[in-house]
């Protein structure tokens, strides 16, 4: 059996891994893992072809499948190689493709053909994701106010989500009820988040900017950090900006950025206040201060807080 996961949910895509391999009682000793833009293709080929040591039967797992993407590819003898191989599939073999992308190039024999021989999966829209994350608490019991209190503080991530939720299953063992003293102690807040408010306070002169700032010293962040963040959402931001104004839809621009769609809502919803110069501008400004940086110029902390300053003033 031949599969195929895409998406930009990785956390459903690695569910839906452990869920095929349970579905075969394929044990860990029974499965290869290969990257596709590490892998050479004939080898993963000779895998798949090659009968299990260990078992019945062997899967073959293929991250980061970029192939059956609009994605450019160098060796173009690719999909003779694959299309051979799906002609004449070893029938003890679970062959997995997974590629974190938006979506198939489905202009690509290869896409054409899996789908007619294998199992396609999307894995794009998480659907209600108060369900989803209460799933991933099991047996621990949480009510909605605190589900919605997780996701405000950690964001829509799923993959952070989970790590953020493994941590509070290990801290809580076996008291099944989670308070909302357990969010807020026990997870990390996403900066992220918070960073779009820092933004406004920036290009909006309120002076709160330095107080947020000094605030997020304290709680340990570091002013290379906050550099590196807020220079990371102001390219979005102007990027987001830039391709929306050419016609591209939100989750057209998440694929193209290569982000979560939830990142590039949250910048649409930004920057419609601001115009494509000015978030240029405060990019630039960044870029020349991270290179002062670097060079020994000046101090992180030091030209952050003289940026910000400039900023408001």
């Amino acid at each position: 059996m031949v599969y195929l996961l895409f998406g930009l949910e990785k956390y459903l895509i690695n569910k839906e891994i452990s869920k095929i391999l349970e579905s075969y009682s394929i044990e860990p000793i029974n499965t290869s893992n290969y990257n596709l833009e590490e892998s050479g293709f004939k080898d993963i080929i000779d895998d798949a072809q090659t009968p299990s040591m260990f078992g019945d039967k062997k899967a073959i797992l293929v991250d980061n499948s970029y192939i059956f993407t609009g994605k450019n590819v160098k060796n173009e003898s690719y999909p003779e190689i694959f299309l051979e191989y799906f002609k004449n599939i070893n029938p003890d073999t679970i062959f997995i493709f997974n590629v974190i992308h938006e979506k198939l190039d489905e202009r690509k024999k290869l896409v054409k053909e899996i789908r007619k021989i294998g199992s396609v999966k999307e894995f794009n829209k998480s659907g209600n994701i108060n369900h989803i994350v209460k799933d991933m608490f099991d047996d621990y019991d949480i009510a909605f106010p605190e589900l919605n209190l997780l996701i405000d503080r950690v964001g829509n991530n799923l993959e952070i989500l989970s790590q953020e939720i493994a941590k509070i299953k290990a801290y809580k063992d076996e008291e099944k009820k989670i308070t909302r003293e357990d969010i807020l102690n026990l997870t990390t807040k996403n900066i992220d988040i918070d960073i779009f408010n820092f933004i406004d306070m920036l290009i909006n002169k309120n002076k709160m900017a330095i107080e947020t700032y000094n605030e997020m010293l304290k709680n340990g962040e570091e002013p290379i950090k906050i550099l590196v963040i807020l220079a990371n959402q102001f390219r979005i931001m102007y990027q987001a900006k830039e391709l929306y104004k050419k016609g591209y839809s939100g989750n057209d621009i998440a694929g193209m950025i290569g982000i979560h769609p939830y990142r590039i809502k949250l910048a649409l919803e930004k920057c419609r206040n601001y115009n494509s110069e000015g978030l240029l501008h405060y990019l630039s400004e960044l870029a020349d201060l991270d290179y002062d940086i670097k060079i020994g110029n000046i101090d992180a902390g030091l030209g952050l807080e003289l940026f910000i300053l400039e900023a408001i003033n």
